[in-house]
């Protein structure tokens, strides 16, 4: 980056301060400072929304899986799409809800502030581990766009550079994030969701016209040849929307049990009783701000995609992707961007960053003040008081997941990991709102039991009892399969081969350097052959290793020597006329280890005899969700069916009040609940099932219009990313 570029970016980080600083003059108190007063109008929900939704780390694994996987690497964020529909429906419900935070609702609901400590501590991991992996994605970002891998520190040494951006970063968000609070976070949100926008779609041309300029004749195409010359560059493979069963990271299957489980755990992320709809000033606006907000992002991600198949493109040999696809995104910036813009991108990634990460410090500052500090430690606390700690537990929030960050810099695994979280407070939520007879006993056995099965027992059990990792019933993997498919080499491939000729003569050169004889030659053995020349057209092997993932090990299985490798076992078995597999495997004898934490949730497989051997990778992945999603549902229904039930008067007053539109005017909306918990009969006769337990209300003509539109929008993206992935085809 030149001088320019660091000129933009200290005025955009003097712009976002400035904006925290002035709205900190507004702020009176808690309600305020946490929800900006539930006065926001649909434009300002709608860029919360997006804002909170669309953080550093989606472009960045955007263009990590779609460099590795093509076109259908877009799932790895484009798989909310199927959920959005239902924000619809939920936006009402965190607007009627009436509180500050969640926790606030696990309280009324279940009649316990013991619930309410829980989820806050819940909230804090979450947003913790969440803001993380954006702080991680900005890392993986940086070091391409400013030039540099590392950076020596003074009294520290030479350190990567994302260790000195990343805390510097955490310093600005706690700038205007701590001193304006939400409504400081919805207003920089605006100007950071034009930002994420304009990210989204200003590498294209410029990346369209390098393709030219490459590839082609800049005196006779236009910019819009460069989609025909992508097409000519890629693969075929590389523009299916959704990928094959075999090899890619996101087929059908995995993209369906995804979009479930994070149907099931959205409910219960934290900040959604703000950017979800609580801090809108009706419920009109929380609906409409929510799914418009979200459907932004989608159409954003086409965008990513699009920008990552460019690079692809352009830069299929560049040893700098080959070896962490997780910089696609900082590389291509950083290749294709003028003087200015480069800081402008930066800029702009840091206010997708920010977006999120300032709504999650004033949401989990929130849940500090409400459900750990009032209820346990000073009930009469001041305004003054409620502002100030949560001020210093939202610093707390951004160092913890800077520290995360710093400690954990791989994007994907941080991504996985906010998948499965949110499912320990995910029954709870579901069960409560539909159902009276769901009991504090039973809320609370379904989330120790996800918090024992999913992650305290996975990671405790090889740590207390290390002989697990060496057990035999427990090193299974599934088949390693070599896949060799004949086809006409595409430009990209030769720009690969090209490269990895390149890589394996600096190898060589490395390995005639060494001294000691016997090791000299061992590591030229350890070379192989030199990859043969390539021209386009020419026949090219293409060679594809799929399988060796671990059924019970989070890390996988590995030899104890770890010099030990896998060999041929078996026939080549030919499939057509341009494919063959062949079998790999350990020598016999091997002493295998597992690494990582035990996935327990695979005992229930092997017990019912599932063939887990034979599956592929994505749908071992896959099956690691459904555990997740039944399960929890199944103990807290149990549990609650042999237990105290919560007090009749309590459960009515709630849900008479989730049956109770919003008013705008707080005295009028607080006279018209009261008129509502009088008339409890009444409004017993809005339910599916009047006189049951089960609390379905029967839908309004704008919750079923409203669903089936967005449903409609969503296959309307779809049609838009298959549309763009078939331009210049």
């Amino acid at each position: 980056m030149q001088w320019l570029d660091y000129v933009v970016l200290v005025g955009y980080f003097a712009t976002m301060i400035g904006i925290g600083v002035y709205t900190s003059r507004k702020i009176k108190n808690k309600e305020d400072y946490f929800m900006g007063g539930r006065g926001f109008g649909k434009l300002l929900q709608t860029f919360a929304a997006f804002g909170a939704g669309t953080g550093s780390s989606d472009p960045v694994a955007t263009g990590r899986t779609t460099f590795t996987s093509g076109m259908s690497g877009m799932w790895s964020v484009m798989y909310w799409l199927f959920v959005t529909p239902f924000y619809w429906i939920t936006g009402v419900w965190y607007r009627r809800m009436r509180h500050l935070t969640l926790g606030d609702w696990f309280v009324e609901r279940y009649q316990s502030r013991h619930i309410g400590l829980g989820y806050a501590i819940f909230g804090i991991g979450f947003f913790i581990v969440y803001g993380s992996m954006m702080f991680s994605a900005i890392g993986k970002v940086a070091a391409p766009l400013v030039q540099a891998d590392t950076v020596a520190i003074p009294g520290v040494g030479v350190v990567g550079i994302e260790y000195v951006l990343v805390p510097i970063i955490g310093l600005v968000v706690l700038g205007y994030g701590i001193a304006g609070g939400l409504e400081a976070a919805y207003y920089t949100d605006l100007i950071q969701g034009l930002c994420i926008i304009l990210l989204s779609i200003i590498l294209i041309p410029f990346g369209l016209n390098m393709l030219v300029q490459e590839f082609g004749d800049p005196s006779t195409q236009s910019m819009f040849a460069g989609f025909k010359i992508m097409h000519q560059q890629l693969p075929p493979e590389y523009f299916d929307v959704v990928g094959s069963t075999s090899g890619s990271e996101f087929p059908w299957y995995r993209i369906l049990a995804v979009v479930i489980i994070n149907l099931v755990g959205i409910v219960v992320q934290p900040h959604f009783i703000a950017t979800g709809g609580g801090s809108a000033k009706t419920e009109t606006n929380a609906r409409v701000g929510l799914v418009v907000g979200n459907f932004l992002k989608r159409f954003c991600t086409i965008g990513w995609v699009l920008t990552a198949l460019i690079a692809l493109a352009l830069y299929a040999d560049n040893a700098e992707l080959i070896s962490d696809p997780d910089k696609t995104w900082g590389v291509a910036s950083r290749e294709l961007l003028p003087v200015g813009l480069t800081g402008l991108m930066l800029a702009c990634l840091l206010a997708a960053l920010m977006s999120s990460a300032d709504a999650y410090m004033v949401v989990g500052s929130a849940l500090v003040v409400r459900n750990v500090y009032v209820p346990y430690f000073n009930p009469n606390a001041s305004e003054r008081e409620y502002v100030f700690l949560g001020r210093l537990t939202g610093g707390i929030i951004i160092l913890g997941a800077v520290v995360v960050s710093l400690f954990m810099m791989n994007v994907f695994a941080q991504l996985q990991l906010t998948w499965v979280f949110g499912v320990l407070f995910a029954a709870p939520f579901w069960v409560g709102m539909y159902w009276r007879g769901a009991t504090r006993a039973g809320a609370w056995a379904s989330v120790a039991f996800c918090a024992l099965m999913f992650f305290a027992i996975p990671f405790l059990a090889p740590r207390v009892y290390p002989a697990l990792r060496t057990s035999e019933a427990f090193l299974v993997t599934n088949e390693v399969v070599v896949t060799t498919t004949l086809r006409k080499a595409a430009p990209s491939d030769v720009k690969k081969r090209a490269s990895e000729i390149a890589t394996w003569e600096q190898k060589l050169a490395v390995a005639e350097k060494l001294e000691d004889a016997a090791k000299r030659e061992t590591a030229i053995a350890d070379l192989g052959a030199k990859p043969a020349p390539l021209a386009v057209g020419d026949t090219v092997e293409m060679v594809e290793q799929s399988g060796g993932q671990s059924v019970f090990w989070g890390d996988g299985v590995t030899p104890v020597d770890k010099g030990v490798k896998r060999v041929p076992h078996g026939e080549t078995r030919r499939l057509d006329e341009n494919t063959t597999q062949l079998l790999l495997v350990y020598p016999e004898g091997t002493k295998l280890e597992g690494q990582g934490n035990f996935k327990l949730d695979f005992l229930m497989y092997q017990l019912i005899g599932v063939d887990l051997q034979h599956l592929s990778n994505a749908m071992l992945s896959t099956l690691e969700l459904p555990p997740k999603i039944v399960t929890p549902f199944l103990v807290m229904i149990l549990v609650s069916l042999f237990t105290p039930k919560c007090e009749k008067e309590g459960l009515d007053r709630y849900y008479s009040k989730m049956k109770t539109p919003v008013i705008p005017d707080p005295e009028k909306d607080r006279l018209e609940l009261e008129n509502a918990y009088k008339r409890i009969d009444e409004l017993e006769k809005m339910k599916i099932f009047p006189g049951s337990s089960l609390e379905f209300q029967k839908p309004r003509v704008g919750d079923i219009v409203g669903f089936v539109v967005c449903v409609l929008v969503c296959f309307a993206i779809i049609g838009m990313a298959v549309l763009v992935a078939s331009l210049g085809g």
